[in-house]
């Protein structure tokens, strides 16, 4: 598999090497001969897959026909890690994937993992669309040698669980899965629950085998992995917005003519709002159909988002520390 991906990759750098036009500046008259191509570890069926096929349908369009780009999901072209050192270097040029992935390079983008902050995703939207945030993040971007195109939410992440839910104290000792992330694996533990790192590949075994009791992932991913054989109640923690990131090498866009860096923002700008859009649908019939599916939502009273908030001083600590206080500040709204 790792040569196939190494051999794909290999001929699209070599089809990159003879790019005519959109692929230079002052050569915007001629035709783009090969696509570029945009990467992503997503299936099909994922709002991840709607932003990619989104963007590059808008860049053709706009372009009338000049621009073109080819998606590869499923992890075609290789995972997240490899994708964004790929992206990086230009080989890949552009990748849609969590900022989760990404703060292994950029730590300020542990912003993005601060918990507890939104009830809606309405403000979660508002919030990273801010003029001052943009700037701040896109700035963190470009430094690390990428430029952020767009951001889009596939809604909350929430938690399942075979345990009933009565309130915070429901936390304490539970097993749940989260991802190899130091943030999430420290605000579990502030709310007593026993976080346990593991790729998502392995969590349905894990539930099976009861090596884990609980989980958290976004509606959509719990319906398409079939989390609903396993567990019995679908919890609304909305602990943090589950985020996708629509990126490009900086390299890559500033050899761009004008004309193209603007059809390729235009192109962003509108996929954003079709993925939210389709977010919103998408999370809707995945909630309802794991609720059909004999599912039992659960939504969590003000006491208990009270309590939970209290419990993540120690993550907002770490988080402003690593982030810096600005960046804190115009995404929680806290000094």
């Amino acid at each position: 598999m790792r040569l196939l991906k190494q051999t794909i990759l290999l001929l699209m750098i070599c089809g990159a090497g003879i790019f005519m036009a959109g692929c230079r500046k002052g050569e915007a008259e001629e035709v783009q001969r090969y696509a570029w191509p945009l990467a992503t570890c997503s299936t099909e069926d994922t709002v991840t897959h709607v932003f990619a096929t989104a963007f590059a349908e808008e860049v053709e369009r706009l372009s009338e026909g000049k621009m073109k780009i080819t998606v590869y999901p499923q992890s075609t072209l290789g995972v997240d890690r490899e994708l964004l050192e790929s992206c990086k270097d230009g080989d890949i040029p552009f990748a849609v994937q969590s900022p989760a992935t990404q703060v292994t390079f950029m730590p300020e983008l542990c912003i993005f993992d601060t918990p507890c902050i939104f009830e809606t995703v309405e403000e979660v939207r508002q919030t990273i669309d801010q003029e001052e945030f943009q700037k701040l993040v896109q700035e963190i971007y470009v430094d690390s040698g990428y430029r952020l195109l767009g951001v889009s939410d596939q809604n909350f992440r929430v938690m399942t669980s075979n345990e009933s839910f009565e309130g915070f104290e429901s936390f304490k000792g539970q097993k749940i899965r989260t991802m190899e992330n130091p943030l999430h694996i420290q605000f579990w533990k502030c709310v007593g629950a026993n976080p346990t790192p593991m790729t998502f590949s392995e969590v349905y075994i894990g539930l099976q085998q009861g090596t884990i009791d609980a989980q958290e992932n976004s509606y959509t991913l719990i319906q398409s992995a079939k989390i609903y054989e396993q567990q019995k109640y679908l919890i609304q923690t909305n602990v943090v917005p589950d985020y996708i990131t629509l990126i490009v090498s900086d390299d890559f866009f500033n050899e761009r003519t004008e004309e193209e860096q603007e059809i390729l923002l235009k192109a962003a700008e509108i996929a954003q709002e079709k993925t939210r859009e389709a977010s919103d649908a998408k999370c809707e019939q995945s909630m309802q159909e794991l609720i059909d599916l004999g599912m039992e939502l659960v939504t969590l009273d003000q006491e208990t988002r009270d309590q939970m908030t209290g419990a993540c001083e120690p993550v907002y600590e770490t988080i402003k520390e690593k982030a810096g206080e600005e960046l804190f500040y115009y995404y929680t709204g806290m000094e």
